[in-house]
């Protein structure tokens, strides 16, 4: 899992820090005097001032936004203030210190010290308290979204070998590392028209078996000796790409040992882990982009789905 913070400094500041960077190498104009704010929107009751707009655009203008800038500035600002009043209505706002933490992080990663950033942020009429709004939004909205959806996976076309090395290049560390699993699956057979009859049965039998169980060179000749039970050869699967509805019970297994058991459509089950090594290869580094990918377009998918949810319970009274 990508840590948060490091997530938020590459992605979502990604062009303001392009934009930072080139506004410490030329002079930018003094940004206009604020004439005296009044009320441009309001939402849930919550003003949005048109001094809020500018500094908006302020901010709209370093991240090089094309486009009216004006109506983007109004869009984004009522986009989070719904989203900050549902973070506080859950109490998932992020704390002060750590919005300090990303803001210097943010900085620091782009050579700027805390006093070059607030003077680009000031000279462009943004000024440093709407940019830390900016990032505590930023930051608190992928938790709310993430307390309301469940993660989602995906699937999809290798890899090339350029996009890999693109991606590794863009990582700038070590390449990914993932677990390497090889698995075994031991199914008491249930069937479906004995299913009520046996199940409690079945359930015990599997019990007492994975007590007892061998491990996985001897299972074929462990299983024969039990009375309707297979042993199915899954073969080798990166932590990725586990089956959903088995993942979280074989990641916490350790080799050599047996997930718990439970019922499925065939019968009873569990899974044998036979070897479990870590791998760091160009097939390691596939599954964890691919990973990371699908947990980002899940994430956005959401995110977008939660926020209309939201506006079209909102009150927003343009002015």
């Amino acid at each position: 899992m990508i840590d948060r913070h490091k997530r938020f400094a590459r992605t979502s500041l990604a062009a303001a820090a392009l934009a930072l960077l080139t506004a410490t190498a030329t002079v930018l104009p003094h940004a206009p005097a604020v004439a005296a704010s009044s009320i441009a929107v309001v939402v849930n009751n919550q003003a949005i001032t048109t001094g809020d707009v500018e500094r908006r655009v302020g901010l709209l203008r370093l991240q090089r936004e094309t486009g009216n800038l004006n109506e983007k500035a109004r869009e984004q600002l009522v986009n989070e203030a719904i989203q900050m009043q549902e973070a506080a209505r859950i109490g998932g706002v992020v704390s002060d210190d750590q919005v300090t933490q990303s803001v210097n992080s943010f900085a620091s990663g782009n050579n700027l010290s805390i006093e070059q950033l607030t003077q680009v942020l000031n000279q462009a009429g943004v000024g440093m308290d709407h940019f830390r709004g900016f990032v505590r939004a930023q930051m608190t909205w992928p938790r709310v979204v993430n307390a309301r959806y469940a993660g989602q996976g995906g699937s999809g076309g290798r890899m090339s070998q350029q996009d890999l090395v693109a991606r590794m290049l863009e990582r700038g560390d070590n390449k990914p590392t993932t677990t390497e699993y090889i698995l075994q699956q031991v199914i008491f057979v249930v069937p479906a028209a004995q299913r009520s009859a046996i199940l409690s049965q079945r359930q015990r039998e599997a019990e007492q078996a994975r007590a007892r169980f061998p491990g996985c060179a001897a299972s074929t000749q462990f299983a024969a000796s039990l009375r309707d039970v297979s042993i199915r050869e899954l073969g080798r699967f990166m932590q990725p790409e586990l089956p959903a509805d088995w993942k979280s019970q074989i990641e916490s297994t350790s080799e050599g040992g047996t997930t718990a058991v439970r019922s499925t459509e065939r019968g009873v089950e569990f899974i044998a882990v036979c070897q479990a090594r870590q791998v760091s290869d160009d097939r390691a580094a596939e599954m964890v982009f691919r990973a990371e990918d699908q947990e980002n377009q899940a994430s956005q998918e959401n995110s977008q789905r939660f926020l209309e949810e939201l506006k079209a319970k909102a009150a927003v009274s343009y002015r």
